[in-house]
């Protein structure tokens, strides 16, 4: 599969991480669209059957792709060849390519999360752990991984609150606690994190800022839920186009976050 198949892919099933790459310098591309092909055909396999031991031997075939990067073997499928050249040429990190995989388990079925508990490591798993892989893929050091997971953590619940309505609807259970306090109180986590980590900003080198791109709508969505928690539930996250566009633009010109 070429960069572009991966990139029409991610057009197609993500389109906001796809205009958050767009915005991204094109050696950026390179990398991140293999990347992000990659976790949305992960995030789509408790999706396309009922069948939850199916759904489990697709995700334990991901694993073996991902174990195999370095073979080049288990490339039946057509993202596996690129997402094996940016793994080997980036050095990411396979046990966090792993825990990405094994989190969208909690994803079959309809059982809910045991506690916050269980859905904070699932955000820190899928969120924050997309977001440092693709920061490793720019280049980030060790240094920058706390503070990159913690916009990454943000920014996957910012994502996770805005398919809520479409959760439910597919029969889950995808909030602990679903009062208006509850939900205030889960964005008022989210924006923390995202100071935190904008406190840490020099920390992430400005190469790494592609990377981050993803994250652009994040704290306007979690402000938007802390400030109207019903929001959540009904459906009515989100910016308007031009502010969305107008964000994206600014983040990726000036590369702040």
């Amino acid at each position: 599969m070429t960069i572009h198949a991966c990139a029409d892919l991610v057009q197609r099933g993500d389109p906001d991480r796809f205009a958050a790459v767009m915005a991204a310098p094109v050696p950026a591309r390179q990398r991140l669209f293999p990347l992000y092909a990659w976790n949305l055909e992960v995030a789509r396999v408790p999706w396309v059957t009922q069948e939850p031991l199916i759904a489990e031997m697709r995700l334990q075939w991901w694993r073996d792709v991902v174990e195999n990067a370095a073979s080049g073997a288990a490339q039946a499928h057509e993202v596996a060849g690129p997402l094996h050249q940016v793994i080997r040429d980036c050095d990411l990190p396979l046990d966090v390519m792993d825990r990405l995989i094994v989190a969208r388990r909690a994803d079959i079925g309809t059982e809910p999360f045991a506690d916050q508990g269980a859905l904070d490591a699932y955000l820190e798993d899928t969120g924050a752990g997309l977001m440092w892989l693709a920061a490793r893929a720019m280049g980030a050091a060790a240094a920058a991984e706390e503070t990159v997971r913690g916009y990454g953590w943000a920014s996957g619940l910012a994502s996770y609150l805005t398919a809520v309505p479409d959760l439910i609807a597919r029969g889950r259970t995808p909030l602990v606690d679903t009062s208006p306090d509850g939900i205030a109180r889960l964005a008022r986590e989210g924006r923390a994190r995202i100071r935190q980590a904008q406190s840490q900003r020099h920390a992430v080198p400005a190469a790494v800022a592609p990377a981050l791109l993803a994250g652009w709508q994040a704290a306007a969505i979690l402000t938007e839920a802390a400030n109207d928690p019903a929001a959540v539930l009904q459906g009515r996250l989100g910016m308007s186009e031009f502010s969305r566009r107008g964000r994206l633009l600014w983040q990726a010109t000036t590369g702040r976050w």
